[in-house]
């Protein structure tokens, strides 16, 4: 009888074992299946946000911006195109019928997580209104309008104060002057087309008052000024806002340096991609392969020693 409750208590022991085992492999496999997806996923958000994908598209008057026609071809809701110097803003804008749209659809009118950037509905295209507000998501490795909460670093805000704007087939230029922080359900700032001198002044004194950085470029009511607004990474209803004046002058990019090949390329340190960054895509999938592998070949002996101490 004793012999027998042994025999019947070691078969289950191996039974709860194995389960045990089994459970464990699962776990294992899933973890490891979630995390290649994850980083696949994120892999494939961040190329869809790059604008190193856009560059074939960037018009250039000089040859009647023939490549820039062919983004609209495709999406007829691209009209310009944004540039600040020295950063990895360099994207095609877009404007929808609302402020929707676009949060999940790409400037190639494709749904996209990255969203594209583009100009209040309420705001003209030709640019002439007082204020007008172009959104875009915070994205980690400085896509989208990643970088503009960098503004708020006194060094970085000085350094980049020009930019680009092309619209209605000619380039503007764009004269940074504040970093703004502001609560996204302040209607005081999130109201494009203000009329009226009265009503103007008293937006951009509220702007200016708000500033946590500003360059006095003598901003007025007579101006067109430009608000470039994403989410805070420090609070969930938080904004950062970069305002910058639309001119007819045009500036110089001073990141641009000539290279051996006679090419223009623009260099910045904050552009430099991360060490993570730079593993490639098969090298994780092969790297969580061999862990996996790893793991199955501990268990298994595992199971043999378990096998052994019970014979």
């Amino acid at each position: 009888m004793g012999v027998t409750t042994n025999t019947a208590g070691r078969a289950a022991v191996k039974i709860v074992d194995s389960i045990v085992d089994f459970a464990v492999l699962t776990v294992i496999l899933l973890s490891v299946a979630v995390a290649a997806y994850t980083i696949w996923d994120s892999n494939q958000i961040y190329q869809a946000a790059d604008a190193a994908r856009f560059t074939v598209y960037k018009p250039n008057p000089e040859d009647d911006s023939i490549s820039f026609s062919d983004l609209q071809a495709i999406n007829l809701e691209v009209f310009a195109w944004l540039t600040v110097y020295g950063t990895n803003i360099d994207y095609p804008v877009t404007q929808g019928d609302d402020n929707e749209k676009y949060v999940t659809t790409d400037a190639f009118g494709k749904y996209s997580l990255s969203g594209a950037i583009f100009l209040d509905y309420m705001n003209r295209m030709d640019f002439q209104d007082f204020n007008s507000i172009l959104y875009g998501h915070h994205m980690e490795k400085q896509a989208m309008f990643g970088e503009i909460g960098s503004f708020g670093a006194k060094d970085f805000f000085e350094r980049h104060a020009y930019g680009n704007l092309y619209h209605s087939g000619k380039d503007h230029g764009l004269e940074i002057f504040a970093f703004v922080k502001v609560d996204a359900y302040d209607n005081g700032v999130f109201m494009p087309c203000i009329e009226g001198v009265e009503d103007q002044r008293a937006y951009l004194d509220n702007l200016l008052e708000q500033a946590l950085r500003t360059r006095d470029i003598g901003v007025t009511t007579e101006d067109r000024i430009i608000l470039l607004s994403t989410c805070s990474s420090e609070s969930t209803n938080g904004r950062d806002i970069l305002l910058a004046r639309i001119t007819d002058e045009l500036y110089s990019d001073p990141f641009k340096v000539e290279e051996n090949d006679d090419t223009i390329q623009r260099v910045s340190i904050s552009q430099q991609p991360g060490v993570w960054e730079r593993i490639p895509m098969w090298l994780w999938i092969a790297l969580s392969i061999f862990l996996l592998l790893l793991i199955v070949i501990v268990l298994i002996n595992k199971k043999d020693r378990s096998k052994e101490r019970w014979r």
